[in-house]
């Protein structure tokens, strides 16, 4: 799909739309014309900021083409003072905000003072210039250099070796803090993205190096930087709707309380782009490149990739039958270089081949060779995208019928014909490795998997805990370390010491969540004080270990502090006498 980058351009309305529908799309213009609602609440005059988000839609349409776990929707990551608000919608309008934040920006910008610095070299100047004033704030308060210390060793305990790895998961943690100045998580560590749970407790440090490092006023200093920024993207991204909207034959409106937010900032790789769907809610969250001759500066392409999902996804869900159907061509996924998500979820399969599909089809201009499409498309079914090539066909008949997507969908679905994708999947040579989905999901039956699993334990019933964290390691929902520290309470519920022993190792290897390693070592420790003879010395330093990875987490610190004090002792059973008393 990368190759295409050099065939996106201009004029796929005038290549597509015969006469027939371009009177269907004069018709239907007045439901059409959605007014993006480029909120622009941290601009220094609001009122003005509204009057300058009333852009007309554009007339002449042009769609970029493609680029590139649910928890409950998260409220706009800013304060609440700050908190982006869409502009009021008159029927028609779309629910699309452009927005900046105080609270990504402050992320951001501590993982730039801790040492994040990748790309510098042709980011945007403003990013050089907030890493200049930190540390001149830094230079004349020793209570700022004292939190830098503390959030910094933090950080660097708990980063991964992949930068790329760091800056998703980062991102995910900003969209559910509540904004400055406490930067505390806004739901449950349950209901949290699962990248986001073992990086929780960096709020509490971040909350201190603001104070005291002065962001605030940085980032008030920086307002008007971030206000042109937003600037540049408010025509790009009103016509990037309207020209899909326009395609798809679909009038903006019906997205029923879905949000879709673009969300910009200065402070990462500008060669990056994060996306994220939460339940209902759409992030996009973009490092624009300052140099305009780069490949796609503004990161439409991955923009638009998302926005496509925000309008395709809700409709798979409701024609839920007619894409369970398609389950037995799962099986010819099986050995492509997907992510498991996809190997395991016709759903989200069925609708990133109709994403690729539709990114192919739109592509190019006038001139561009239809091969070089059939190309592409050949390309998507070799990464496991099998029903590519399906779609490509049927939205190339789709592009004749007056009926929108909306309306068509379903005939779309019907007309797959199982065992004929079957029979050509089995010919395709896949491919060694794809290029990850862009848009990241965090489900809310996904997180649950887990923790269900938990209370199923909880309730005595081991056999329903092991069933359910087996099924999250096999599916690769949620933290795989969590998974295996289920897995090993389960042994011990089961006495079977040595595969407890096993996957509490394996736990700790798998995960950064302080919570999962600080217990594995806890139950480690009691183990090995319980062997026959007791193994003391190798309990003391599972439980030094715990001490260190719990430090911040009382229950398993306590637990860790009385191992060291004394041999652990199982506590005796209750007589069943003892009971009614």
């Amino acid at each position: 799909m990368a190759g295409l980058a050099a065939i996106l351009r201009e004029g796929f309305l005038s290549r597509f739309l015969g006469i027939g529908l371009r009177i269907f799309l004069i018709a239907a213009l007045a439901g059409l014309l959605a007014v993006v609602c480029l909120a622009q609440s941290d601009t220094p005059n609001p009122a003005e900021s509204k009057a300058q988000n009333q852009v007309p839609p554009q007339t002449q349409p042009q769609a970029p083409a493609q680029s590139q776990p649910q928890a409950p929707p998260p409220s706009q990551p800013q304060a609440p003072a700050q908190k982006p608000q869409a502009l009021p919608q008159s029927k028609g309008q779309t629910p699309i905000t452009l927005d900046t934040s105080e609270t990504l920006f402050v992320v951001l910008t501590a993982m730039n003072s801790c040492g994040y610095d990748v790309d510098l070299n042709i980011s945007d100047a403003q990013r050089l210039n907030v890493r200049a004033e930190v540390q001149r704030n830094l230079r004349n308060s020793e209570e700022a250099q004292v939190a830098l210390t503390t959030m910094c060793d933090w950080y660097l305990a708990h980063k991964g070796r992949d930068p790329q790895h760091d800056l998703s998961q980062f991102v995910s943690l900003a969209l559910y803090l509540q904004g400055p100045p406490h930067f505390l998580p806004r739901v449950k560590e349950d209901d949290m993205p699962p990248d986001a749970v073992p990086i929780a407790a960096f709020g509490a440090l971040l909350e201190r190096f603001y104070d005291k490092a002065s962001l605030h006023s940085i980032w008030e200093a920086h307002r008007a930087s971030y206000a042109a920024l937003v600037a540049r993207y408010h025509v790009p991204l009103q016509k990037m709707v309207f020209d899909t909207d326009i395609y798809l034959k679909l009038q903006s409106g019906g997205y029923l309380g879905r949000t879709f937010t673009v969300l910009l900032d200065s402070m990462g790789d500008p060669n990056e782009a994060n996306a994220r769907n939460y339940g209902t809610d759409y992030y996009v969250v973009v490092f624009p490149s300052p140099d305009p001759s780069a490949v796609d500066p503004l990161k439409m392409p991955q923009i638009r990739h998302t926005y496509l999902h925000y309008l395709l996804d809700p409709m798979a869900e409701k024609h839920f039958t007619a894409i369970k159907r398609l389950e037995p061509l799962l099986q010819s996924v099986k050995r492509a270089p997907l992510d498991e998500n996809f190997k395991t979820d016709i759903s989200l399969l069925v609708t990133e081949c109709l994403v690729r599909a539709i990114e192919i089809r739109t592509s190019g201009t006038k001139q561009t060779a239809e091969a070089m499409r059939l190309q592409a498309v050949d390309d998507a079914d070799k990464q496991g995208y099998i029903l590519t090539k399906y779609f490509y066909n049927a939205i190339v008949a789709f592009e004749k019928d007056p009926a929108g997507l909306r309306t068509a969908y379903s005939d779309i679905l019907y007309a797959i014909d199982i065992k004929q994708q079957q029979k050509e999947a089995s010919e395709v040579q896949f491919a060694r490795n794809t290029a990850p989905e862009l848009v990241q999901l965090s489900r809310l039956e996904d997180r649950r998997v887990l923790v269900t699993a938990e209370k199923r334990l909880a309730a005595g019933d081991p056999k329903g805990a092991q069933e359910l964290a087996q099924q999250a390691l096999d599916k690769k929902i949620g933290d795989e370390g969590r998974a295996l520290f289920i897995l090993a309470q389960v042994a011990v519920a089961n006495k079977n010491p040595d595969g407890a022993a096993a996957n509490f190792h394996k736990a700790i290897e798998a995960t950064k969540d302080p919570k999962v390693v600080a217990w594995s070592h806890v139950y480690l420790g009691r183990m090995l004080d319980m062997k026959d003879p007791p193994e003391r010395e190798a309990a003391l330093n599972e439980y030094r270990a715990a001490l260190s990875a719990g430090a911040e987490l009382p229950e398993a610190k306590a637990a860790a502090e009385r191992g060291l004090q004394a041999a652990y002792e199982p506590p005796a059973r209750v007589k069943p006498q003892d009971t009614a008393k």
